[in-house]
């Protein structure tokens, strides 16, 4: 038996393989809303094979969107419509995971295919917040710093989507902590210039996201696992680093967070990130090393035999496929093929299988 293809159990839940669908980006809604897009999309990965799929980055509030296209779950209306989703992923034999996220500086953006940079308010923007008044790149909105009040309302925004989510029937809950989203604008001292509890120490700066994932892991039973995924680093002098991550998941930890899905990057525009296979690999045996608590790896893993050797050296307990699952919805079955894993294929498709 193959790692890849190794049951894992976190809490209650079961996942049939180690092979994960990274949550990724569709800009694709309508006023935060699924569509039949998100249905086929994440429907077929689950009928590809793999043992969980995460849907993408969802706003826990309208100004949390990255853009106005971006999927959100800032009403019961909106849980409902995932739903139907759900019940698909499951019934083929997947677990159903959502990544709940507030985008804070980096929000009222264009979609990727229109540019990406900021969209005024006269056009569907809004007005952005962010820990400290500092935008992420010169073409990019202005952001207001947030008020005490500010982050409560964010914190608030989490539970209340978490609740949400597990009405829906999600049954892996992510909090978004990584590329130079709010919370990751809150570890970061580049983008955190607060003088106040939340800014400053580690222990300040490591104060809101913290906030965050206590109030969810309590909103979310106990029988489901909650994970969270950072940005190991900044890859840029003074900022986030992989030794403040690990104190943070250590923290983490001590929450009752199950899982630290590790990337890296996002926060600073002028980073310099040597991008490569496996390139975040090692974050994520750090920290499961030295914060003694599980992780998947993720970023530009795209075979098979790289994936496995990943897992077989001990250095993450899943991993995420973001690209390659783009280019191949069925690429878990194809590596549990190229491994000699035995797995189940739906009926449907049997006769293509030999």
């Amino acid at each position: 038996m193959t790692k890849l293809f190794e049951r894992f159990i976190l809490r209650n839940i079961q996942f049939r393989n180690r092979i994960w669908v990274s949550p990724m980006c569709q800009y694709s809604s309508e006023d935060g809303m699924p569509t039949d897009w998100h249905l086929v999309h994440l429907g077929s990965r689950a009928v590809g094979g793999a043992g969980l799929v995460i849907m993408e980055a969802t706003g826990v509030s309208p100004e949390g969107r990255i853009s106005p296209q971006d999927a959100g779950i800032w009403s019961d209306a909106h849980a409902d419509a995932y739903a139907p989703i759900v019940k698909f992923i499951k019934s083929q034999g997947a677990i159903a995971g959502i990544q709940l996220a507030h985008a804070g500086r980096k929000a009222s953006t264009a979609a990727p295919w229109d540019g990406g940079l900021k969209v005024d308010e006269d056009k569907g923007g809004w007005q952005t917040v962010a820990p400290s008044a500092l935008p992420f790149a010169e073409d990019y909105p202005h952001p207001r710093e947030m008020s005490q009040d500010d982050i409560q309302k964010a914190t608030d925004d989490f539970v209340a989507a978490a609740r949400r989510s597990v009405e829906a029937g999600f049954e892996v809950i992510e909090i978004h902590a990584a590329h130079g989203y709010l919370c990751h604008q809150f570890l970061s001292p580049l983008s955190n210039k607060r003088t106040d509890e939340f800014g400053g120490s580690l222990e300040n700066r490591m104060r809101f996201p913290l906030q965050i994932a206590k109030a969810v892991r309590e909103t979310v039973p106990q029988h489901l696992p909650v994970f969270v995924r950072i940005s190991a680093t900044d890859w840029t002098e003074g900022g986030w680093d992989l030794e403040q991550s690990i104190e943070f998941c250590k923290e983490l930890k001590k929450l009752g967070i199950d899982l630290i899905d590790t990337s890296s990057g996002g926060n600073v525009p002028d980073a310099k990130i040597p991008v490569g296979p496996n390139y975040q690999v090692p974050f994520a045996a750090a920290i499961r090393e030295k914060a003694q608590i599980a992780t998947a790896a993720v970023g530009m893993i795209t075979e098979a035999k790289q994936a496995e050797e990943i897992l077989q050296n001990g250095e993450a307990d899943a991993v995420f496929i973001a690209r390659e699952f783009l280019r191949d919805p069925y690429f878990a079955l194809h590596a549990a093929r190229e491994l000699g894993a035995k797995v189940d294929v739906p009926k449907q498709y049997g006769r293509a299988i030999d």
